[in-house]
């Protein structure tokens, strides 16, 4: 996207079109099933403090992680073969990336099946981790109300407030453009909806993520205070 505010930068390779789309899609499956985990994880924390290292131990941690990328690498791996097999009659791609809709509507041929398979694997994906995601939060809630103590709920609520945030951010915006049809679907609005999983929600993990941390700012001020005394 930055690249294309340059005069010549609007042109990109076809394989390298491909490229772009594949990781695009890589990078974002394996970001719901990550946010998938970290509500497990929450409610692990929340609900089983005592347990927490105990369940969450460093193994499986470890193949959490392998299980999200290898199940990202393969649940959009066949599409994306057809996608590059199909022949295209334009190298016009009406987005500021290489979309999947966008590049199906350059193809010379039917891709009602592919449109129907994208469909069924976003559909997956978003709504499967999201119901992970839905039930792990029911029973965080449900074990914060049984927190008598007005510190505890404010403690607990704020360990899940990141994560929350983004999800309601994330999963908003990808269920509206990508578990839909793609007949009919407007292009144009869909790529400023884009904007906000591709440039705003990475442009507030920084906040999101480590700002909020008490101990961050506690440093970050001691940073800035000891940059003034040095001015």
């Amino acid at each position: 996207m930055l690249q294309g505010f340059f005069p010549n930068g609007k042109t990109i390779s076809l394989l390298a079109c491909f490229v772009q789309s594949y990781l695009f899609f890589l990078v974002g499956v394996s970001s719901f099933l990550l946010l998938a985990v970290m509500s497990f994880d929450r409610y692990i924390a929340i609900c089983h403090p005592l347990h927490y290292s105990i369940i969450m131990h460093h193994k499986l941690c470890v193949r959490l992680i392998v299980g999200v990328w290898v199940g990202a690498f393969f649940s959009i791996l066949m599409l994306s073969i057809r996608i590059m097999r199909l022949p295209y009659c334009s190298g016009l791609v009406n987005h500021f990336f290489c979309d999947v809709i966008p590049l199906l509507m350059n193809s010379c041929i039917n891709t009602v099946s592919i449109q129907i398979q994208e469909l069924i694997t976003s559909s997956t994906v978003l709504l499967t981790s999201l119901l992970v995601t839905l039930v792990s939060y029911v029973k965080i809630v449900n074990a914060v109300f049984k927190i008598h103590s007005v510190e505890g709920r404010k403690k607990a609520f704020s360990t899940c407030s990141s994560h929350a945030l983004v999800v309601s951010l994330v999963y908003g915006s990808c269920i509206f453009t990508y578990v839909k049809p793609a007949y009919g679907q407007a292009i144009d609005y869909d790529k400023k909806v884009a904007i906000l999983t591709t440039v705003i929600v990475p442009f507030l993990n920084p906040y999101i993520y480590t700002l909020r941390n008490q101990k961050v700012r506690q440093i970050l001020k001691e940073h800035i205070k000891g940059l003034s005394n040095f001015i």
